[in-house]
């Protein structure tokens, strides 16, 4: 039995981490395969993984939901579709979303960019917004299934935000597409970056190398940071060196908290005050 801390970030492996805050417990990018085994990726694509999760699906306490980026054997693998609870929510695009009631996953709900999932437990909501995402390059966008980031936003009973986090889910980094984040949500708590340089077909990048990353947070603007979805299979290019050290280059090392599979990562807790609603910010 694993014992999972009431509060923070247990990081598993890939872009899978069990978030647990004010009540409410999420699982992300479930993958759950093992060392040596293939994730597949579509088109006859697939890639070895080399690393092995923290803990089992099995290892897994109760869900109050599942946020899925999007629908790649990396993050929604054969262990999950056969291991998790199938009435448990799962919060993804809408493509993804129709496979899964389709495997049997009925409480599964696809959103559109910009639209948003509420979640209520003991007199405290979760709310979960769809944010915009590019898996790929250009026309080559059509070869990858579509892609979402999130915003998690836990609200207390007064409707103050107690914390506001952003998963980059695997996007590229595009500026025009991804400014209005931070321009509807100036003040993000945690960023979650998916990292890696995934490379499809030996040539074309379709997740944010190093570089990247570290654009994606100089954009978004998050107090605190974590990297994930780095090093765990063998289409990733870019480790997490490479992140790091331009990290280090934009003086914003203070930002960042690097987790090793396994670890936890505390979650910081604001002071109350009532927020505007996400549309009414500029």
């Amino acid at each position: 039995m694993v014992d999972f801390p009431e509060s923070g970030v247990f990081f598993v492996g890939n872009a899978t981490m069990l978030i647990r805050y004010d009540g409410f417990t999420l699982l992300t990018d479930p993958n759950f395969l093992h060392r040596g085994q293939r994730a597949y990726l579509g088109y006859g694509l697939s890639s070895r993984r080399r690393t092995d999760p923290a803990i089992r699906v099995e290892d897994l306490p109760p869900l109050d939901a599942v946020v899925l980026s999007h629908m790649h054997g990396d993050h929604w693998d054969r262990v999950a579709r056969h291991g998790l609870d199938r009435s448990v929510p799962i919060v993804t695009t809408r493509q993804a979303a129709r496979r899964l009631r389709r495997q049997g996953f009925g409480e599964a709900q696809g959103l559109s960019t910009w639209q948003e999932r509420t979640l209520r437990r003991d007199g405290r909501t979760l709310k979960v917004t769809a944010l915009p995402g590019r898996h790929a390059p250009g026309a080559a966008q059509v070869l990858l299934p579509p892609v979402m980031g999130s915003m998690l936003e836990f609200v207390r009973q007064d409707g103050s935000v107690g914390l506001r986090m952003c998963i980059s889910g695997d996007t590229l980094m595009d500026r025009e597409l991804l400014a209005p984040i931070p321009e509807r949500y100036p003040d993000i708590d945690v960023g979650v970056v998916h990292l890696g340089g995934t490379m499809i077909l030996g040539m074309m990048m379709v997740t944010m190398d190093g570089a990247q990353g570290a654009e994606w947070l100089s954009l978004i603007g998050p107090r605190h940071a974590v990297p994930i979805h780095y090093d765990d299979y063998e289409a990733f290019s870019s480790g997490l060196d490479d992140f790091r050290e331009e990290i280090e280059r934009r003086g914003m090392s203070d930002r960042v908290r690097y987790l090793a599979r396994g670890e936890t990562c505390p979650l910081p807790v604001r002071t109350a005050r009532r927020e505007a609603p996400a549309s009414q910010r500029s």
